[in-house]
C-alpha cells in the first residue's frame, strides 16, 4: 500500500515536534524531513531543518523516534537537495560531505533513504558533467549502500532561472539519462525519487517510465505542474521554464492523478509518496501552506488510501 506523506520543507516555521503532530493530526502516514545544514538558505525552498544531522547522536536519535512511534508516524527519507557537481570544487566538497552525514543519520534513525541531487555545473556539456558523475557517486553510494541506506534522485533538472541557465544544476532529468547513470553505478541502492510534475513540464511522458524504472523508485514527490500554452506559444522552450509553467497542488495542474497512481498500483509500489508544495498562491502565511497541504491530502484520497 502506498504510504501517503508530505515535504517538510514548505514549513520552515515549525519544529521537529510540531511537523510530526500536525503529521499525526491530519492522518498521514509519514514525512520526508529537511536535513539542510542550519544557516542561511542557498535558495528557495532551501536551508530548512528539522533534523540537524550535524548534532544528531543515538540519544537524539532515540528521543526522535520515541516521537514518531507516539504519533504513529514514519519518516519517509531524509531530504538534502544540493548541487554536489557545483563548479566551485570547494562548495562540491562540503556538499558531499553533507550527503554522507545525512546518510549517517539516516541509518541512526533506521531510515532507509536518502533524496537528494545529482548535481551539475550548468555551464558545462552533459558529457563533462556526466564524467564528473562518474567520479563524484560511486563513492557516495558505496558509502551509503554499506550503512544499508538507499539513495533516491530526484528528477527535477534545478533549471527555472536565470542563475540556473544554460543547462540546470541536476543532471538526473530524463529517462535516457537515468539509463547511462543506472549503468553507471549498477547499485540497487542507488535509484529515483520521482516527481511526475518535472516531466510534464519538459513535454514529456511522466507514466511510462514507472514501469521502466519500477525497480529504481524509492520515493514518490506528488507535485502538480500547469503548462501555460499561451505563453508556451509565445516564448517557447528554450525560454527559462517558470515562463511557461507553474508549479501548482495536486489537483490544480495538468498531471492526469488516476493515470499516474494506476501505474504505480500496477508496478505494486508500496513504498512513500509525499506532497511537496511549490504552488506561489499558497503561500503567504504558515496557516494558508499547512492548508495547502491538506488540500492536497483530500484530493489525493481519491487515489491513495494508505
Amino acid at each position: 500500500m502506498i504510504k501517503l506523506g508530505f515535504q517538510s520543507a514548505i514549513v520552515p516555521d515549525l519544529s521537529f515536534d510540531e511537523v510530526i503532530a500536525f503529521a499525526a493530526r491530519e492522518g498521514f502516514a509519514c514525512v520526508e524531513l529537511m536535513c539542510w545544514p542550519k544557516g542561511k538558505a542557498e535558495r528557495k525552498y532551501a536551508g530548512v531543518t528539522h533534523v540537524d544531522v550535524d548534532a544528531l547522536d543515538a540519544a537524539g536519535a532515540a528521543r526522535i523516534n520515541a516521537t514518531l512511534a507516539k504519533n504513529k508516524v514514519t519518516i519517509s527519507g531524509l531530504g538534502y537537495y544540493p548541487n554536489p557537481l557545483d563548479a566551485d570544487r570547494e562548495k562540491g566538497e562540503f556538499y558531499v560531505a553533507h550527503i554522507k552525514r545525512v546518510v549517517d543519520a539516516a541509518a541512526l534513525l533506521g531510515v532507509g533513504t536518502v533524496n537528494t541531487f545529482i548535481g551539475r555545473d550548468p555551464m558545462t556539456s552533459f558529457a563533462d558533467s556526466f564524467k564528473r558523475f562518474t567520479e563524484v557517486w560511486p563513492p557516495i553510494v558505496a558509502y551509503a549502500e554499506g550503512k544499508g541506506v538507499k539513495i533516491a534522485i530526484e528528477n527535477c533538472p534545478m533549471y527555472f532561472s536565470q542563475d540556473e541557465w544554460p543547462s540546470g544544476k541536476n543532471l538526473a532529468y530524463s529517462p535516457a539519462i537515468w539509463r547511462k547513470m543506472f549503468e553507471a553505478i549498477p547499485s540497487k541502492s542507488f535509484g529515483l525519487n520521482y516527481d511526475p510534475s518535472h516531466l510534464l513540464w519538459q513535454q514529456m511522458d511522466y507514466v511510462k517510465p514507472i514501469y521502466e524504472f519500477r525497480d529504481r523508485l524509492f520515493h514518490i514527490h506528488l507535485k502538480d505542474a500547469k503548462i501555460m500554452y499561451d505563453r508556451l506559444d509565445d516564448v517557447g522552450i528554450l525560454a527559462t521554464p517558470l515562463e511557461f509553467h507553474q508549479p501548482k497542488l495536486p489537483g490544480l495542474g495538468d498531471i492526469a492523478w488516476g493515470r499516474f497512481v494506476s501505474a504505480l498500483t500496477d508496478i505494486r509500489y508500496d513504498g512513500p509518496a509525499c506532497i511537496e508544495v511549490e504552488d506561489r498562491a499558497f503561500e503567504q502565511d504558515l496557516d494558508t501552506r499547512l492548508a495547502s497541504i491538506v488540500q492536497s491530502k483530500n484530493y489525493l484520497r481519491q487515489f491513495i488510501i494508505g
